[in-house]
């Protein structure tokens, strides 16, 4: 074999083993058909046990026309209140404000305008509503498949507050066409072992994107209501 034949003959060898190699790892990385099911029965378990969670949060929205990102820091809670689901949090300055959900009303007090928006939800917009805040939270895997198209992306490894904790990485689209006129899908990186979510990232159709990430999480702890209540300087607008 002459010399640039056997150069060519190794060149080919190297890219089959490179593409071998890459079909390998691609399988690897994909998860096991039973994966998904073996997850949303980890969340089963988990969601019977949980009944509420505190953390610190990161709440990010990017604006995609003028391609520019704004953040909120705070703490929030979750806390399961008979068969839904009540929430508050505070956000830090400047910034400040401080959210109340519970049996399908809400309320958003702005520190800096001293005002209360109030919205509410009930029967099924009720349950909607309750799909997104629950997303990971308590929330059981039946549930999830129930209000959602689930795709498995695989397991990924995150820090909660700086401990290394496996997730699953799973792509969600809401079965009810309204919810998709507002989010085309949503991805949470869940950690179904405790039924909590490190990361949620939601994708709006007009290509805008909210994420929450969520660490130092406290599972069924005592919440301190008062702490997440809100306060208004004299009287609000």
């Amino acid at each position: 074999m002459s010399k640039p034949d056997w150069k060519l003959r190794r060149v080919a060898q190297l890219a089959v083993t490179a593409s071998v190699l890459a079909a390998a790892f691609s399988l690897a990385a994909q998860p096991k058909a039973d994966r998904l099911q073996d997850v949303l029965s980890q969340m089963d378990a988990a969601s019977a046990r949980f009944h509420s969670a505190e953390a610190d949060i990161r709440k990010e929205h990017f604006e995609k026309l003028v391609s520019d990102t704004s953040a909120d820091t705070g703490t929030v809670y979750f806390l399961r209140n008979g068969s839904s689901m009540q929430l508050g949090a505070k956000f830090n300055p400047p910034d400040a404000k401080t959210l109340e959900y519970k049996d399908g009303k809400g309320r958003l007090y702005n520190a800096g305008t001293n005002h209360i928006d109030e919205f509410s939800a009930s029967g099924e917009n009720q349950a909607k509503f309750e799909t997104f805040i629950t997303l990971g939270f308590g929330g059981s895997g039946a549930d999830l498949r129930k209000q959602w198209t689930i795709s498995d992306l695989g397991t990924e490894q995150m820090k909660d507050g700086g401990n290394p904790v496996p997730v699953e990485k799973l792509d969600l689209v809401s079965k009810d066409p309204s919810a998709r006129a507002n989010y085309s899908h949503v991805t949470i990186w869940v950690d179904p072992v405790r039924d909590v979510t490190l990361k949620q990232e939601f994708f709006a159709p007009d290509g805008n994107t909210d994420t929450a990430i969520y660490t130092n999480i406290r599972l069924n702890p005592v919440i301190d209501l008062k702490a997440f209540a809100i306060k208004c300087q004299g009287k609000c607008s």
